[in-house]
């Protein structure tokens, strides 16, 4: 037979000394999206320089089924892309995202509204100013602004016309000092920054013409 039942005593801290619950940091994360068509040592001057100036925690190097500006004739296969990358992302920090090809994605805008829906992290895209050209033909760039910060890497001799363009005037009063660049991650887009890095003569056009792959067209994204 059972004694009788010990009365539980609850010990109460005072209203205003709770320990607050301590929630882990969140992630400063690099996005660099592209073909990879092949990787190269740029894509990883741009990752080390992005996480050093950008003070990030990781890049990820998301590699694109089929970018809808490039032609598809030319274009290596997709695991020969991915393979390339990964045999380049010897880093640490850095690492190689299939994501946009098991979700079937194409467009950035679709991507970055993937990722701020389910992961708790502060993103930072980064682009060279070649793409800062094309912006304005992306799929509803002017949303993609609007979502995560941008970190714009200089590269000749696309970076005049890149700050001369569009985009760049669409968001001149959104621009970042340099010298600030650090606090771009979790800032509240439209936000962005022109980083003028150490320049890498490596580019995939000119190792696909050493390899006689040729040079392929370019044609605008779709409007919508």
């Amino acid at each position: 037979m059972l004694g009788p039942r010990r009365p539980v005593v609850r010990i109460r801290r005072p209203v205003g000394d709770e320990a607050p619950i301590k929630r882990a940091p969140r992630l400063r994360i690099g996005l660099l999206g592209g073909s990879f068509n092949p990787a190269h040592g740029g894509h990883v001057s741009v990752s080390l320089q992005a996480i050093k100036r950008l003070r990030l925690d990781r890049v990820w190097w998301l590699v694109s089924p089929q970018n809808p500006l490039k032609a598809a004739a030319g274009m290596a296969g997709f695991e020969e892309r991915l393979t390339s990358a990964h045999a380049l992302a010897d880093h640490p920090r850095i690492a190689v995202s299939d994501l946009e090809q098991r979700l079937g994605l194409r467009y950035s805008i679709d991507t970055m509204r993937w990722l701020r829906s389910r992961r708790r992290a502060d993103f930072v895209w980064l682009v060279g100013a070649d793409i800062l050209v094309q912006l304005p033909h992306w799929r509803a760039w002017q949303q993609l602004v609007r979502l995560v910060p941008i970190a714009v890497v200089d590269r000749e001799p696309y970076s005049y016309a890149g700050l001369a363009g569009k985009a760049a005037r669409r968001i001149a009063g959104r621009r970042w000092p340099e010298g600030e660049a650090a606090g771009l991650p979790g800032a509240r887009p439209p936000a962005w920054v022109f980083l003028r890095v150490r320049r890498h003569e490596a580019s995939s056009t000119a190792i696909r013409r050493r390899r006689g792959m040729g040079r392929r067209p370019c044609r605008k994204e779709e409007a919508s």
